[in-house]
């Protein structure tokens, strides 16, 4: 749904959309014919497990999406969101003062391959991360620069993030990734070599006999060996239609109790 109110159309720019969704719970600026989040964003954002007052550290951004949904929960401290493409940079902060969260979110232009330069080590109890899911020498890059940053390892590679990640993290701090199913066992092998241990997983499947797209993984720094695999979330039903587990993804992220700034 696109709607563009008072103050959508106030801060929008020539050739920007204003999404709502999760029943208007949430705005987020787009480009109309550039990059634009999809539900892998979405499907992450749910998959993420807080305590009380976490700080959370979004690596790779884009859009901001993924950053203001968690920071609306109650559980949530505040979010500190980052991207190296100062133009989704400016969409976001754009779109976080449009769901009136200047006070739990910040969304600041920084490259992760440099982590140091913009955090101090062990600052975040959560990190987030949805890095891009191609190697440059797979397929063709896209002209948009902001589709190909997005899609391609242009400007970081999922090692980049998890290395990141492991550097923002206080000590059984966790980190949570979607990531291609066909690139799961480099993922999960590079967590492990990096110190964060994969505690729970679940497969992301477009239809029931269809094979795995995506997978959810939470991480724990210095965490000790065990892994819950859950059932396997199936998006579309014969029809075409979403499942009931993913209507259930929507309504349970429209329904959080929306988190009061501090």
């Amino acid at each position: 749904m696109k709607k563009n109110g008072p103050r959508g159309s106030m801060l929008r720019r020539e050739g920007e959309t204003v999404d709502e969704l999760l029943g208007r719970r949430v705005k987020i600026f787009q480009k109309e014919k550039g990059y634009r989040f999809s539900v892998d964003a979405l499907l992450l954002a749910h998959f993420v497990r807080m305590k009380k007052g976490d700080l959370i550290v979004d690596l790779g951004t884009g859009s901001g999406v993924i950053a203001i949904i968690v920071a609306q929960r109650k559980e949530c401290g505040k979010v500190v969101a980052v991207d190296i493409q100062e133009e989704l940079v400016d969409m976001a902060r754009r779109s976080v003062m449009l769901n009136d969260l200047q006070e739990k979110v910040n969304i600041c232009r920084g490259d992760i391959r440099k982590i140091e330069t913009l955090f101090k080590p062990r600052s975040f109890d959560v990190s987030i991360f949805n890095p891009p899911y191609r190697k440059v020498s797979s397929g063709k890059l896209n002209p948009d620069a902001q589709k190909s940053v997005a899609r391609h390892e242009i400007k970081g590679t999922m090692h980049d993030f998890l290395k990141a990640s492991v550097y923002v993290l206080r000590k059984s701090g966790r980190a949570y990734i979607i990531y291609p199913a066909t690139r799961m066992v480099e993922l999960l092998s590079s967590m492990r070599t990096a110190g964060v241990e994969p505690k729970r997983m679940r497969m992301v499947h477009s239809h029931s006999a269809s094979r795995g797209e995506f997978v959810l993984v939470e991480g724990v720094k210095n965490g000790r060996e065990e892994l819950e695999v859950l059932p396997p979330l199936i998006v579309y039903s014969e029809d075409g239609q979403y499942t009931e587990a993913m209507n259930s993804v929507f309504r349970e992220l429209s329904d959080l109790p929306k988190a009061s700034a501090e």
